[in-house]
């Protein structure tokens, strides 16, 4: 094969080698024969050879898996140019090539231009390789597993190992649900119109990497003002017919985790299953946690170019609420409790079925069925915590409690289609398509429970205060283009266009029927654009404006009391996310990351004080303001010392920051104060602190990777007027900073053991992330104390 490549002034000479689905591959040598020159491709496929000189030469290109190709081409004194090639994969030579050394060193990284039928060119994103990650992997504690994604605040609420809550950029934190929440691509939220809180809670030793796509992810994931969470599970080892892994971990507190997984391929088939159990005391007096998760996901390969999967996960637990405390309380002891009757009990099944079609060399399709079923149960009382929990004298009995139960049934449909194609001789995207949703919350509260001490949803009256049914159905368009201005430059312009409705139907005792709004229409476009301009191999500009949005939730207009009315032109909140930086690497000892971004949240939820006509007061659930936050993102890593011993061993000392900045605040706004509507305009916006800083000291030898990190968040107020002095009951008043020491070890004993090892919280640090104002309750929730665990791991 002859390929002219014309190359002026520098004579340079540049290309990409791609594989049959268009996508670049890594790792990929092009060599020149006649004067030994030659480069290897980046992550994309891309390469450059210097200095090459004029006339005929013959390219050698090679790589394990492929098979390997040699092409005639002449070279001209002139300007540079770009050429394409195609390898062909050597499936008789090399099914699969795993690499465990290098997966198991990688902590963060960044995702591809294209992945599968994705466009994540130009957009600020991490992956996080959880087996290179010194982290208390069995207790999902954020702020180690997120050391080193800036701007992640982590939310301690509801019992270590229960679930992950985090927010960026200054969003709510509680159960994640600013972000579009997934598993292997697989939406896991309950239910995104009407109460987009993520209940389902997979077994962390069973995920491989997180990959998380911030704002600017609303085009092509959803409308989610914090753009997307991927939860992407350990792959099968395809080499062997059966492999089985087993994790058991040990620490204080009661703690218990076992995770037993098998998987493998046989013929055509590949298969993988875990099933996990946890048990723990809790930190906290009444904390206990009882908690499950189970996944089973089979794929079937008709074809090279058709395949489909199909998976089910479940989560589960029991927690026992505590309660929260009052600042008196804290200080006298932080580790009481107020409550031993308050239970709750999400039980989430996610199924899905995924078919992949390869429809030709430059045209993938993906279709993807799945839902969301379930519960999200409590029983507890729910009152302030100066509100003891006490025996009635006159009965000689507790209080009945208060049961909440929500049902779930979320059904998502899409259809998803990439193309490659080429314009002035560079493969450019684009991908686009169509997505279905509909869901059905039923949600049943203000149930009057049991005087009793267990866990029990027995009803003593067959009378729900609130019981309604919400029911979605939702479309969303969805088209992105990822065009190659030059083999370094690329832009990202696309659209999502989303319209639906959710109807509400049924009985709040307590409320008139014609002043509740029983229907959310929600019609938006979304625009946006992003670009970057590639410096190296591993290094690039970044930016990118995208519009989001929130539909009004149900759960923002329910009336809490007979007090309470709901403006029923009420409007959804939206806004965009603006962002810029550069990322990548100087040599081996220094990586960079460095962003700024501002996100404009308009028509926030909120209450204000109102009078009726015959002067009679009431509280008004409405649009209550505008807020703006700006800021600055950094992670930096740098590594003074490396070296490699006469036996091969390897030493290394490394350290890194992952810093962010935040300026949240009002630019209008309106809360209540006494009775009356006060002005917020200018006040920080609350639960967003200025600075969040995760700082750490990384050292590995040989076998062994030992972790020091300090963690910092400064204060933050937990209301929009700013509050500072504390109220009697604890809802209200500033959240005071914390710094937080962790250590954590990872051994690998020979190939197939690991040996985790690490103290939390060392110093024994006494503190608290936030005062919720809704679930698990108003006040404080002391957060996790010193403790100690360790875990090990055999794969065989």
């Amino acid at each position: 094969m002859l390929v002219n490549v014309i190359c002026y002034a520098q004579n340079s000479l540049t290309g990409r080698i791609i594989g049959g689905n268009g996508l670049g591959i890594e790792g990929v040598s092009v060599r020149i024969e006649e004067t030994k020159k030659g480069a290897i491709t980046d992550k994309e496929g891309f390469f450059t050879i210097e200095a090459v000189l004029a006339g005929e030469q013959t390219l050698h290109i090679s790589s394990v898996g492929y098979f390997s190709q040699k092409l005639k081409t002449k070279v001209m004194a002139s300007e540079r140019n770009h050429v394409t090639v195609t390898l062909r994969e050597d499936i008789q030579r090399l099914e699969e090539v795993v690499i465990e050394e290098k997966k198991n060193s990688i902590q963060v990284e960044r995702l591809p231009d294209v992945q599968g039928v994705y466009l994540p060119a130009g957009k600020k994103n991490e992956v996080i390789q959880l087996g290179g990650v010194n982290a208390n992997i069995s207790e999902k504690t954020g702020r180690q597993i997120f050391a080193k994604i800036p701007g992640v605040f982590v939310y301690d609420m509801d019992g270590s190992g229960n679930q992950i809550n985090i927010s960026t950029r200054g969003l709510d934190p509680h159960r994640s649900w600013e972000y579009n929440i997934r598993q292997n691509g697989i939406i896991t939220n309950s239910d995104m119109y009407g109460y987009p809180a993520s209940h389902y809670s997979p077994a962390m030793e069973s995920i491989e990497r997180i990959e998380l796509v911030r704002g600017s992810a609303s085009l092509q994931y959803g409308a989610q003002f914090g753009g997307m969470i991927n939860y992407v599970t350990k792959q099968p080892d395809t080499t062997k017919a059966f492999t089985f892994e087993t994790i058991n971990s040990g620490g204080s507190f009661g703690l218990f985790s076992s995770y037993n997984a098998i998987s493998g391929k046989v013929g055509k088939l590949t298969y993988s299953a875990y099933y996990q159990k946890r048990h723990s005391d809790g930190y906290r007096k009444n904390a206990r946690s009882d908690a499950q998760s189970q996944f089973a996901s089979l794929t079937y390969e008709f074809s090279k170019s058709f395949k489909v999967k199909a998976e089910l996960g479940r989560s589960s637990y029991v927690y026992q609420i505590p309660g929260p405390l009052t600042d008196a309380m804290f200080a006298e002891d932080s580790r009481q409790a107020t409550r031993s009757r308050n239970y709750f009990n999400p039980d989430i099944y996610v199924p899905s079925i995924v078919a992949d079609w390869k429809l030709n060399a430059s045209t993938k399709l993906r279709l993807t069925n799945s839902g969301v079923f379930g519960s999200r149960n409590s029983v507890m009382i729910d009152a302030f915590a100066n509100v003891p929990d006490v025996i009635d004298p006159t009965t000689n009995q507790y209080k009945n409690r208060q049961v909440d139960i929500d049902n779930f049934k979320s059904f998502t449909s899409e259809l998803r289609l990439v193309h490659q194609y080429r314009v002035a001789g560079l493969t450019s995207f684009v991908s686009g398509g169509v997505q279905l949703m509909k869901n059905h919350l039923r949600r049943r509260q203000l149930g009057k429970g049991t005087t009793g001490n267990d866990f029990d949803l027995t009803l003593t009256n067959p009378v729900w205060g609130r019981d309604l049914h919400m029911k979605t159905t939702n479309v969303a368009v969805f088209v992105e283009n990822l065009l190659y201005i030059t083999p370094k430059l690329t832009v990202s312009p696309g659209f999502r266009v989303e319209s639906g409705a959710t109807d509400m139907t049924g009985t709040i005792t307590y409320y008139q029927p014609e002043a509740l709004p029983n229907s959310i229409k929600h019609k938006f476009p979304l625009f946006g654009i992003s670009s970057q301009y590639k410096l190296g191999a591993e290094s690039r500009i970044y930016a990118g404006f995208s519009q989001a949005y929130r539909p009004v939730v149900f759960k923002d207009i329910i009336p809490g009391s007979v007090l309470e009315q709901v403006d029923k032109n009420l409007k959804d909140a939206k806004g965009y996310n603006l962002e810029a930086g550069i990322n990548g690497k100087i040599g081996s000892v220094f990586s960079y990351d460095l962003s700024v971004f501002q996100m404009l949240y308009k028509n926030r939820m909120g209450t204000l004080a109102l009078s009726d006509d015959q002067g009679k007061a009431y509280i008004l659930r409405t649009n209550t303001g505008n807020t703006m936050t700006k800021g600055v993102e950094l992670y930096a890593e740098y590594t003074p010392f490396s070296t490699i011993g006469t036996k091969g061993s390897k030493t290394e000392l490394s350290v890194f920051t992952s810093t962010s900045y935040f300026d949240a605040h009002y630019l209008k706004g309106r809360s209540i104060l006494n009775n009356e509507n006060t002005d917020v305009k200018g006040n920080k916006l609350e639960g967003v602190p200025t600075w969040i800083s995760r700082n750490g000291l990384q050292f590995a030898h040989n076998k062994l990777f030992a972790t020091l990190q300090y963690s910092y968040v400064s204060e933050l107020y937990s209301d929009a007027l700013n509050t500072i002095e504390p109220s009697v009951n604890g809802a209200r008043g500033k959240v005071p900073s914390y710094g937080i020491w962790d250590f954590n070890g990872t051994l690998r004993i020979a190939k197939n053991y690991t040996l985790r090892f690490g103290v939390n919280n060392f110093l024994d640090k006494k503190y608290y992330t936030k005062r919720p104002t809704m679930y698990p309750g108003a006040g404080i929730w002391t957060s996790d104390g010193r403790s100690f665990v360790v875990s090990f791991g055999i794969k065989i």
